[in-house]
């Protein structure tokens, strides 16, 4: 009876009706291409061949390897940084603050290019790297910076909102008590912030993972190299559409399975711990 309650509720309120309608067809707009793509995968009479083919194996490895690298960098060097951003009010926090925010909008070819002209033979530091012995451009690090250019965003600004939404309050009360700033900070900031930061990671790393525009731009597409999983599907859809569907499946599977992560990762008991 309370069920039926709330449906007539529902659908006596036209935003409801309206709510109702959109839902359906985000979940159609969504769910129709991914059931498309594994039926057709599903058809495939050599895609258990093409899973396990050297193409996909090999830009799989890479695509991990670089993934777990980059996103320690980000890690380290971003959680301390959104700490920053989240307990500062000064102006320079602010500019920087909004600077975080500009791989979000900026087209990942963009981004490419940009770092092109940076780290490249032409570029701002490019030089001077190669007197030194160092080239980044078209090679597996330079796979990696795309990845923490376009990614970073996702955790930091993830990391920020957790520490923000710590009182600082708690902070205060442990140092009066005699607790160090660093322990402080270890056994109750990080902890209390950590849904927020898993959530943030779990963002960064999917989209480390799907980084196409700018790994194309400044790493190229050359195989056991620079092809990640997305170059890998552009080059196999040129050739072989079993390859590229189980590329794409793969992908699809490590979405899911973040998304099943973080779930677990997120939930409150965790958070009380």
């Amino acid at each position: 009876m309370a069920r039926l309650n709330a449906v007539n509720r529902l659908t006596a309120n036209p935003a409801g009706v309206l709510g109702g309608g959109g839902a359906v067809l985000y979940v159609l707009f969504i769910g129709l291409p991914v059931v498309a793509l594994l039926v057709r995968a599903a058809q495939q009479s050599d895609f258990l061949d093409a899973v396990t083919g050297d193409v996909a194996l090999t830009a799989l490895r890479l695509s991990l390897f670089t993934s777990i690298v980059s996103m320690a960098v980000v890690v380290l060097l971003g959680t301390p940084f959104a700490y920053l951003l989240a307990r500062s009010d000064s102006l320079w926090a602010r500019v920087v603050d909004s600077l975080v925010e500009l791989p979000l909008v900026l087209p990942p070819v963009v981004a490419g290019v940009a770092m092109l002209m940076a780290f490249g033979r032409s570029g701002l530091i490019g030089p001077g790297l190669e007197g030194l012995g160092i080239t980044i451009p078209f090679t597996t690090v330079a796979v990696v910076f795309a990845q923490i250019f376009v990614a970073s965003p996702f955790f930091i600004r993830s990391a920020k909102l957790g520490f923000q939404s710590v009182a600082k309050d708690y902070e205060d009360v442990a140092q009066t008590l005699g607790v160090s700033p660093w322990r402080t900070f270890f056994r109750i900031t990080l902890p209390l912030a950590g849904p927020a930061m898993f959530t943030g990671l779990g963002l960064a790393w999917a989209r480390a993972l799907s980084e196409f525009g700018a790994t194309m731009m400044f790493a190229g597409n050359l195989i056991g190299e620079t092809q990640t999983m997305p170059m890998a599907i552009m080059t196999e859809m040129e050739t072989s559409l079993d390859s590229a569907l189980a590329l794409s499946v793969m992908l699809l599977a490590g979405s899911v399975l973040m998304l099943a992560v973080l779930g677990l990762l997120t939930r409150r008991p965790w958070q009380g711990r």
